[in-house]
């Protein structure tokens, strides 16, 4: 007899979330984790399950939760049609943001880079609108909803995902040209005081290095006051309070009106670069598309001094 829809009876839809994740994990407790519910609330339902179908759906044993015959015949269509319910809704979800694209980058990224060239990406594209979240944390971009990221690293950092490119980052010091009159040499930062982020305690003995100050007697790379981003940092520099070593893509503009100068030519080049990290699913919409051919036009574009 041919399946008619409006004929369509089928157990509360509670027990059967219930039960496809108790079966799929052959354990209640993952599947009250998984549902955000208590297990004497998976319990509940899955016994309401069997008692309406007639049947035993598990079996216990002391080597563990199994599923029943029953249960085993019903597990792969359940599991389907949860997944078809998923992609049924994820679909709508991307209609409802086809013009939306939201993104996490690093505060100091997103203020002295990202932030000043929107303006140009939103003159190319009027109808996406661009949700910026900043964080210091690692965030899964799925999970915290997210369609991409910018992240610095070696590319290697997020398996699974789609990973461009942008550009790589280097470290040179900056300054004030006041401070700047009293740095002749590389050894003059001694009796200076060194800025630091919280995150990045280790950019000073990087460039020392490449500096070949690392070894100098009395060189203590990590000595310095320490602020919690770049962004402070910079603020910090520019108040004339110490030196700060940073990509100068961050200080562009302060370096081009001359509120901070570069007192050596010295730079020291990372192996770390930025990226745009996308989960594959989304890489290839046309909102993702757009925005990183437009980021990787402005990374051509961006001067590294």
């Amino acid at each position: 007899m041919p399946f008619r829809q409006r004929h369509r009876r089928l157990p509360p839809l509670n027990a059967l979330r219930a039960f496809e994740a108790a079966a799929r994990h052959l354990s209640f407790s993952a599947a009250a984790e998984e549902l955000n519910v208590t297990l004497s609330a998976v319990s509940h339902q899955i016994r309401h399950l069997e008692e309406v179908l007639g049947v035993p759906l598990f079996l216990r044993s002391p080597r563990g939760l199994r599923l029943s015959e029953e249960g085993a015949l019903l597990l792969p269509g359940f599991t389907l049609g949860f997944d078809h319910l998923a992609e049924a809704v994820a679909k709508l979800a991307d209609r409802k943001t086809e013009g939306v694209i939201a993104i996490s980058m690093l505060s100091t990224f997103a203020m002295h880079w990202f932030i000043p060239r929107l303006p140009h990406f939103q003159g190319l594209h009027p109808d996406i609108d661009v949700r910026i979240a900043t964080s210091s944390n690692p965030t899964e971009i799925d999970r915290d909803g997210f369609d991409c990221a910018i992240r610095y690293g070696k590319g290697e950092e997020w398996p699974g995902q789609s990973v461009t490119r942008l550009f790589a980052e280097t470290l040179v010091p900056v300054c004030t040209p006041v401070l700047a009159q009293s740095l002749v040499t590389p050894a003059d930062l001694m009796k200076v005081k060194r800025l630091h982020a919280r995150l990045r305690r280790d950019d000073w003995a990087l460039w020392a290095v490449a500096a070949g100050l690392i070894s100098a007697p009395g060189f203590e790379p990590s000595a310095g006051p320490i602020f919690d981003t770049r962004s402070l940092v910079i603020q910090a520099a520019l108040q004339g309070l110490g030196v700060a070593v940073l990509d100068p893509i961050l200080v562009a503009d302060h370096l081009d009106t001359g509120r901070l100068v570069r007192p050596f030519d010295v730079s020291s080049l990372q192996g770390g670069a930025y990226w745009l990290v996308c989960p594959p699913a989304r890489a290839e919409t046309p909102r993702l598309r757009a925005l990183r051919s437009w980021l990787l036009e402005e990374a051509a574009g961006t001067l590294i001094l």
